[in-house]
């Protein structure tokens, strides 16, 4: 298979850190897979998402997203991934089909392709009985779900998620995971993160476990379950990064 995400030897670290990031990082994601990246709290998975994604600038090594080196096709890059970030990234007073068709403009589609985007997506999301009403007014769950629809708009060959159903109900974690693993399953590369470990089983074929900016574990759940004698993610992230408090 050929690569979807290839880093090599990334070093990073913010300017007012003495410490650096990560340091001769290597990782690489297949194209076709669901992969999960975690780790405890300041391990660096964030930021090594919003390096992938061309968010932050790496000091030396590489970052290629479907061959294209990150830091100098940040413009050509934009139009093969989506992004779900953590942080709810639309306009809170626009109603759902206004924020896709500026998002859906501002990704490149044209009207006739907005249109069919916005029922497609807010049928299969369950949000087409309110298109047309501000965003402000609806739940946790309803805006987790309109964040995924705006990342998925160009229908991106990459799709980079940073918790995307923190604060969401079963009900809709379990629709986001089935819709993502349908995605998945037309050519969709998933790059996942999230502190929901039970709900990681359920949508990642292959995990890396990074811990203080260095992976400690990369390869597919099965493996590592029985490489570990481990039943279980959780137990997994556990015996890898420790038991103590990461705050």
């Amino acid at each position: 298979m050929s690569l979807a995400i290839s880093i090599e030897d990334l070093s990073f670290g913010y300017k007012d850190q003495q410490r650096k990031n990560f340091s001769h990082l290597h990782l690489h994601i297949q194209k076709g897979e669901r992969f999960g990246i975690f780790g405890p709290n300041g391990a660096g998975k964030t930021t090594l998402m919003n390096i992938m994604t061309g968010l932050l600038e790496y000091e030396s090594g590489s970052v290629k997203l479907l061959g294209h080196e990150v830091k100098n096709n940040k413009k050509n890059i934009t139009k093969l991934f989506g992004f779900v970030p953590q942080d709810f990234s639309f306009y809170h007073e626009l109603s759902p089909a206004e924020n896709m068709e500026f998002f859906g403009a501002w990704a490149g589609l044209n009207k006739k392709q907005i249109q069919r985007k916005i029922t497609e997506l807010l049928t299969v999301l369950g949000l087409e009985d309110v298109r047309n009403k501000p965003v402000q007014k609806f739940s946790g769950g309803m805006k987790r779900r309109i964040n995924l629809a705006i990342a998925v708009m160009n229908e991106p060959q990459v799709l980079f998620m940073d918790e995307p159903t923190v604060g969401v109900d079963v009900q809709t974690r379990n629709a986001i995971i089935e819709y993502l693993k349908e995605l998945n399953k037309k050519g969709t590369t998933l790059v996942y993160t999230s502190h929901q470990l039970s709900e990681a089983e359920q949508l990642c074929e292959r995990i890396a476990l990074i811990d203080e900016g260095k992976i400690v574990a990369n390869d597919t759940l099965i493996n590592l379950y029985k490489e570990h004698q481990q039943d279980g993610l959780e137990k997994l992230f556990l015996e890898l990064t420790g038991k103590e408090f990461r705050d």
